[in-house]
């Protein structure tokens, strides 16, 4: 049996060492905070279709073939898909023709998208307020993160010990997901780290529940999504170019806390259960990079905003890697195309 190391215990690094097992592999998982990263922090959208914008199809086609390895997926792990869809909202002008810009894309690669009146929108979310121009977008669901990790971290076995260079690891092939670190263990790769912040909430007894589904706004030329959870919400989420910093802003919650409260008055008397900051792992196209960068090494990491979304495909190609025959659908993360 041939031995794999996975450096790295995110949803990427525990989906990848999941499949790997499956397919026969003798696999570790190292990470000395598994499952504590940005995984751990993320909102748990499944969005190729509003993270996308024009000029990033690349983006959109992988996010939509994950996208597709999601209901099986999910339901080998026992993880519910949350596929009610979501809703995008404009407050003002501007946000609304930046609505307009997103809905004519994705029609024009015939996907489904529909403009709402103010009247539409109510009837579906009535919780939802000051809105200026809105989409409804069935195509994209969300999943509970932190469920998602503990189902991962239940089949396959994680070793707490630190990996700080590749040559410590003596196993046949190696797979480094260690989202931002991954650049200070593969030197030259250009992966960096993107800070955001995020609220995660409860109702309280008398508030109004939230929308049932994902709600991504536009206040003033600021992003915010509020994600739904059972008795809460997910409130994110800052997008910072400070390099590696962890710790949470007061601007950064108030941000979130007035844009929300924008759209969503009754989050105002939500309770806070926790406020937390992750690194994504960014670069420089917004597109992963997943392939063999040597005849030992697959790298997958680089997942920005979508490394939950992408999980499954990413599984995928990395076996195809170390099978010897590369996935044609993550041919545009291909590493080499940075060299």
């Amino acid at each position: 049996m041939q031995t794999l190391s996975v450096v790295g215990a995110g949803a990427v690094g525990l989906s990848v060492g999941w499949r790997a097992a499956q397919a026969g592999w003798d696999v570790t998982v190292h990470d000395p905070a598994a499952a504590r990263g940005a995984s751990w922090v993320a909102g748990g959208m499944l969005a190729p279709l509003t993270e996308g914008w024009p000029g990033e199809e690349s983006s959109l086609d992988l996010g939509l073939s994950s996208l597709r390895r999601w209901p099986v997926f999910a339901d080998e792990l026992g993880v519910a898909l949350m596929t009610a869809g979501t809703v995008v909202l404009g407050v003002d002008g501007a946000d609304a023709d930046e609505l307009d810009n997103l809905a004519g894309w994705l029609a024009e690669r015939g996907r489904d998208v529909t403009r709402l009146t103010r009247r539409e929108l109510r009837s579906r979310e009535p919780s939802l307020a000051g809105v200026r121009a809105a989409l409804e977008v069935p195509g994209d669901w969300s999943v509970d993160n932190r469920e998602l990790l503990a189902a991962l971290q239940a089949r396959v076995p994680v070793s707490p010990d630190p990996v700080h260079s590749l040559d410590d690891l003596d196993t046949d092939q190696v797979v480094v997901c260690a989202g931002a670190a991954t650049a200070a263990l593969l030197p030259g790769l250009p992966v960096r780290a993107v800070k955001g912040e995020i609220l995660r909430l409860r109702v309280r007894p008398g508030a109004l529940p939230p929308p049932t589904r994902t709600v991504r706004a536009v206040v003033h030329g600021r992003h915010v999504y509020l994600v739904p959870r059972v008795g809460g919400l997910v409130v994110g989420a800052t997008t910072l170019e400070v390099g590696v910093d962890r710790e949470v802003t007061l601007g950064g919650v108030r941000d979130l806390a007035a844009d929300a409260e924008t759209v969503l008055p009754a989050v105002a008397e939500y309770g806070v259960i926790s406020v937390d900051a992750g690194l994504r792992p960014g670069t420089p196209d917004n597109v992963p990079l997943i392939g063999r960068v040597d005849e030992r090494t697959v790298v997958a990491a680089g997942h920005g905003r979508n490394g939950l979304l992408l999980s499954p495909l990413t599984a995928d190609a990395v076996l195809a890697e170390l099978n010897g025959s590369p996935l044609e659908e993550a041919a545009a993360a291909r590493p080499g195309r940075f060299t």
